[in-house]
């Protein structure tokens, strides 16, 4: 099955709505879809890469708002449809263990965990169902979102198609680098 969504969705990258389909997408995902919009936005950056920047703004949007969707899972219907989807995606579990976090480190953790390749649905539902500020859920998930999106983005209109192996294989690596460099720069500026 999800050889066919991914087929569909190299489909749509190429259909002359690709940037519908690409915040469509997007929108999705942030809730429900089990397929990372960074599938569409890859191909599309290569194909038009001067428009890099608009292509990584729709898809950092539409995440945004499509987590506002899944924010409202968690709230309103963690019992029913929230713990349907995250039963279904496996993410119960890591569900589970992202309570204490949140408490704990709050919008940094929705920043670093929101960038990285870990479902961006389980940081939307988790929030809502946690009851999370939802003014500090929404800065959070635009720097997560704007991270990484606009990392694959640049990297992509960089060094075009040469690159585009390393970030499909290498995300979770990349994505995971730039946070780390992001925290330690904090870190760094607060000791001062």
């Amino acid at each position: 099955m999800l050889q066919k969504t991914y087929d569909w969705m190299m489909e749509k990258a190429a259909h002359r709505h690709a940037v519908w389909w690409l915040a469509f997408i997007s929108f999705i995902e942030s809730s429900v879809f089990p397929i990372p919009p960074d599938l569409m936005l890859i191909p599309m950056v290569l194909a038009a890469p001067t428009r890099w920047f608009r292509l990584a703004m729709v898809c950092t949007l539409s995440s945004v708002v499509g987590g506002y969707l899944g924010y409202a899972i968690g709230y309103y219907f963690m019992d029913s449809i929230g713990a349907a989807i995250l039963a279904a995606l496996h993410l119960t579990e890591k569900f589970d263990a992202f309570k204490p976090l949140v408490d704990e480190y709050g919008v940094w953790v929705i920043i670093v965990k929101g960038a990285t390749p870990i479902p961006y649905k389980l940081i939307t539902i988790a929030a809502g169902a946690f009851h999370f500020d939802l003014a500090h859920f929404s800065f959070a998930s635009f720097i997560a979102r704007g991270m990484r999106f606009f990392l694959v983005a640049v990297l992509l209109w960089r060094f075009g198609p040469p690159i585009r192996v390393f970030v499909e294989r290498r995300l979770k690596l990349v994505t995971t680098a730039l946070v780390v460099l992001m925290v330690a720069g904090v870190a760094v500026l607060k000791f001062l």
